[in-house]
């Protein structure tokens, strides 16, 4: 493997759950050193083991290391002078510093942009916030369920207007956070190192939502009733953009946004060629004033082929469709094995465990190494070294609670 292109750049995180120690998981895997700085407690996020239905021990934490792979970890108590000061010196020799602290208790720590961009000019600040830094709702507290699902416009409308809201994937929201402020973050190392100057990069989870259903959200202001979310399943616009049920329940999502170029082809292939030019299904316009009528015999004809025979018909037809898979049968998935996208990590435990790799490639670098995430405080002693502390200063540090070391039975 060559070198990473982010090879020498420091980063310091001061950082809990997903959005933001994912943007930094990134820039490890990019090759940056990333140092996360954990309080005594720890990251919330080490102890969700119940919410997941996987163990709870830190020798097998599927989740945090998703998010933390590749960093090594410092436990300070930052509420103290000592701690305190430690991470102002890592700050101060960093590239980057990447938070999700609410913007109060950073000020009142000294760690706020405008105060460490007047010590550190060349500071690229990377922020995760739940609702933005401007507006009146700037300083709520945000989740992905709540900042993104919710008030972002996902929750509600993408829904059939006759179901309940969908169960929300805790994380969601936050990995396309992670991936917005990673590109920020680059784009003003890339420019600090060119000019001196750093800058604060700031993504939302609200922002983020917005983003992601704009297409939609912008075509709605028109007043259109196929843009009227949450809407009947039988009155969207284009039916063949559904995901349909097959004749052994299995489902199958079509996609043909191109509705005049693939009705004729689809209703051949699908048997029913007495369909095709029909006036009142086809052009599309035309279809509007029969959409619910079509969708009815649309989930007749898709109902009447097994899975099997549907991915066959669509095969030979060369037409757009993929499977609904379960949770179960992604992790199996060959095409999702042969492009890369899961590693097998091997945990103490002795068990085996597929990990997801976040999703860019280089064809020069290759593959990142996916290492574990750090146990806590497992690199308190040696980093604090790097950082000109002696033994006694860090004895003196772990003595007061100023810091942590790792526990001895995680060696």
């Amino acid at each position: 493997m060559t070198s990473r292109p982010l090879e020498g750049i420091k980063v310091v995180e001061l950082a809990t759950f997903i959005a933001a120690p994912c943007t930094a998981r990134v820039l490890a895997d990019l090759g940056a050193d990333v140092i996360k700085v954990e309080a005594p407690a720890g990251d919330p996020l080490r102890f969700t083991a119940v919410n997941e239905g996987r163990p709870l021990t830190h020798l097998e934490n599927t989740s945090y290391d998703l998010e933390n792979a590749g960093k090594r970890c410092v436990t300070l108590n930052t509420k103290t002078k000592e701690g305190h000061d430690a991470l102002e010196k890592m700050i101060s020799e960093a590239d980057v510093f990447i938070t999700n602290m609410r913007q109060t208790p950073l000020k009142k720590m000294g760690f706020d942009y405008d105060t460490l961009h007047a010590k550190y000019p060349s500071l690229v600040f990377g922020y995760v916030s739940g609702y933005g830094e401007k507006g009146p709702d700037k300083d709520l507290p945000g989740f992905d369920f709540t900042a993104f699902y919710a008030r972002g416009g996902i929750l509600g409308p993408l829904r059939d207007k006759d179901s309940v809201p969908m169960l929300t994937v805790p994380g969601f929201g936050d990995h396309q956070v992670s991936m917005n402020l990673a590109t920020g973050v680059l784009a003003a190392l890339f420019k600090a190192k060119m000019t001196g100057e750093g800058d604060k990069v700031v993504v939302s989870l609200l922002h983020s939502a917005i983003w992601d259903i704009s297409l939609v959200l912008q075509a709605s202001q028109y007043g259109a009733e196929c843009m009227k979310f949450p809407m009947k399943r039988s009155n969207i616009a284009n039916p063949l953009t559904v995901c349909h049920k097959t004749k052994d329940e299995q489902w199958l999502q079509i996609a043909m946004p191109q509705y005049d170029r693939h009705y004729p082809i689809f209703m051949e292939a699908a048997g029913h060629p007495e369909l095709v030019g029909d006036p009142k299904y086809y052009p599309q316009a035309a279809l509007q004033a029969n959409r619910e009528e079509f969708y009815d015999i649309l989930v007749d004809i898709m109902g009447s082929k097994t899975l099997d025979e549907w991915t066959k018909i669509m095969d030979e037809a060369d037409l757009p469709y993929a499977v609904a898979q379960s949770w179960e049968e992604l992790l199996v998935d060959k095409q999702a094995w042969g492009s890369d996208c899961f590693y097998e990590m091997e945990y103490p435990t002795g068990a085996k465990r597929t990990l997801v790799r976040p999703p860019i490639m280089f064809e020069e670098i290759g593959l990142p190494p996916y290492e574990r995430g750090p146990y806590p405080g497992e690199h308190t002693e040696s980093v604090l070294k790097e950082f000109g502390y002696t033994d006694e200063q860090i004895a003196e540090m772990v003595e007061s609670g100023a810091a942590v070391t790792l526990d001895p039975n995680l060696k």
